[in-house]
């Protein structure tokens, strides 16, 4: 077997300019040519892991299958290259900062002076092949966080140079640039990628290639004068990126530029295939897609000073554009923010305007009231609703006040004190956070759960037995099982191991389902998630249907 490869991708001159998605792109052009290929996010912070941050601050915390917490471009990775990303994929200074610690404490090093050069980058690079090693990967894909030039990154840059140093043809850098368009001149400057080409130059990285980032096609001059000032050779070697409608069109944007021709060429790669029909008939679906559809998502990670934003919930938005698409339908989300109808219950009303609504992941007490009145709207209203985590558990929670008539019902998380606790903790959690223990002691990850053969879920499924994704402390109190399930409420999924509830679903209502797990991140452009199906063929049904009652 011929040795893998390495593509690092490095940001230049700002964050959030697409480096992970380049990362994501660049794997799905590769593997639509035949290749096994893998990728992984470094991220430059001393958390060990995303789970402790705030999601509005660093967006969502996307989970793996085998407990990990991580940064949402594991999620992207995971969409696009249609595979399954584990814990060994992320990686972060915390991370590699404890580890070599741990191993100097058990003499791991066998009593040597522990230096942060070369130990650090020793270990970010024995993390990378064994990466290739577990994955059997062709091609490793690689995100290093943050921008050139931040101290932050500097020894995951090291490390990047020493694989290079050791193979240089088996090592490949793309740096993602922006390129701005200042309102008052009104061209497309180069000069900040040119900065940040030398500064990748200052830690002993020369670029392959440059993905010029903007919000217009690249034109030739700005190619020449990239290839000129940074030291590439060619003018080819500058992939242009403009804004485009979805970050699914990047990989054909990346292909009309031949990249993934370039990229063979230079790491001597060989082609199995020229293109993948599956991904191609996705594309042509989301070009395609025609009939509107207004989804509201009501939930409480939206807002960060003058401004709203989406990505504390990306894989739920991702699973519900998989959903649409492969039914011919365009969505509209519209965020909402709970504490509106926390402060204003009348103000519910509007989501009569809305073909489904949508309450995600969430902790905490505030703007919850503002979701139960939500819940109930649509409840009462054959809206269709789908529940994920705290939208599960604050369904049944407002089931019990407003149709069992548990008026003080509420969740331990808000109201420790209530008399109808529907929702309560773990006792290993409650341990857990009486000691301050809260860094990767959620219930995480992928569980088991059994559905009613007959139900609306299980024949969504078509299966009876089925894995999901986890993130919560709180569980559903199987002391109201038997109470709800006579009034409407069916506790459709079970986990038959710990017998905790999963999924539940409304009888007599076009479609009302909670789930304790996270569909949304198992959702995939090339396999829709069935539950995102389900609400997405309802809201269809429903948009000449609903009446207020």
């Amino acid at each position: 077997m011929s040795r893998t490869k390495y593509i690092f991708v490095i940001g230049g001159v700002l964050s959030g300019v697409g480096k992970g998605v380049t990362v994501a792109s660049i794997g799905r052009i590769l593997k639509n040519r035949g290749l096994n290929v893998t990728a992984m996010k470094i991220d430059p912070y001393v958390n060990v892991d995303a789970g402790t941050m705030n999601p509005v601050e660093h967006g969502e915390v996307f989970v793996t299958d085998d407990k990990d917490e991580t940064d949402q471009d594991i999620g992207n990775y995971e969409r696009f290259l249609d595979t399954t990303i584990t814990s060994l994929n992320y990686m972060t200074t915390g991370r590699v900062y404890k580890s070599v610690i741990e191993k100097e404490r058990s003499m791991y090093y066998k009593g040597k002076c522990v230096q942060v050069v070369p130990h650090i980058p020793l270990e970010i690079i024995s993390r990378i092949k064994k990466v290739a090693d577990e994955s059997k990967a062709e091609v490793v894909a690689i995100e290093i966080g943050g921008t050139v030039g931040e101290y932050e990154n500097i020894l995951f840059l090291e490390a990047a140079r020493m694989m290079k140093l050791q193979t240089p043809e088996d090592v490949l850098f793309v740096l993602v640039s922006y390129m701005p368009i200042p309102g008052h001149l009104g061209e497309m400057k180069t000069k900040p990628t040119q900065h940040a080409a030398r500064a990748l130059n200052s830690s002993g990285i020369q670029a392959d290639f440059i993905v010029a980032r903007g919000e217009e096609e690249l034109d030739k001059p700005r190619r020449e004068k990239l290839a000129t000032f940074c030291g590439l050779r060619t003018e080819e070697e500058i992939i242009g990126a403009p804004d485009v409608p979805s970050i699914y069109e990047i990989p054909s944007v990346f292909e009309k530029q031949h990249f993934s021709d370039l990229i063979a060429k230079r790491l001597k790669l060989r082609f199995r295939e020229k293109k993948n029909p599956g991904w191609n008939h996705f594309i042509s679906n989301m070009r395609t897609a025609d009939r509107e559809i207004k989804i509201a998502v009501v939930g409480k990670y939206f807002g960060t000073g003058n401004y709203t934003l989406a990505d504390s919930y990306i894989s739920v938005i991702e699973a519900v554009k998989h959903a649409a698409w492969s039914n011919g339908a365009k969505p509209e989300l519209t965020w909402i923010d709970a504490e509106t109808y926390e402060k204003n219950p009348e103000q519910t009303l509007e989501l009569k305007n809305f073909n489904a609504v949508i309450v995600p992941g969430g902790f905490g007490t505030r703007g919850i009231e503002g979701i139960i009145n939500a819940i109930r709207f649509v409840r009462e209203n054959k809206i269709p609703y789908l529940g994920l985590c705290y939208g599960m558990q604050l369904a049944s929670v407002e089931f019990a006040r407003n149709v069992l008539d548990l008026r003080d019902a509420n969740t331990v998380e808000c109201d420790a004190a209530t008399k109808n606790p529907i929702i309560h903790i773990n006792p290993n959690q409650a341990d857990n956070v009486e000691n301050n223990r809260y860094g990767g002691t959620m219930r995480l990850g992928a569980y088991d759960c059994e559905l009613r053969s007959g139900s609306k879920v299980q024949k969504l499924y078509k299966a009876t037995h089925i894995s999901e994704r986890h993130r919560h402390r709180y569980e559903f109190n199987n002391v109201y099982r038997e109470q709800m399930e006579k009034a409407g409420m069916q506790m459709v999924g079970i986990n038959k191991e710990t017998d905790l509830v999963e999924v539940v679903e409304l009888q007599n209502h076009p479609y009302f389902v909670g789930s304790q797990f996270h569909p949304e991140f198992k959702s995939r452009p090339l396999a829709p998630h069935p539950l995102f199906m389900g609400l997405i063929k309802a809201a269809i049904k429903s948009r000449c249907s609903i009446k207020l009652v």
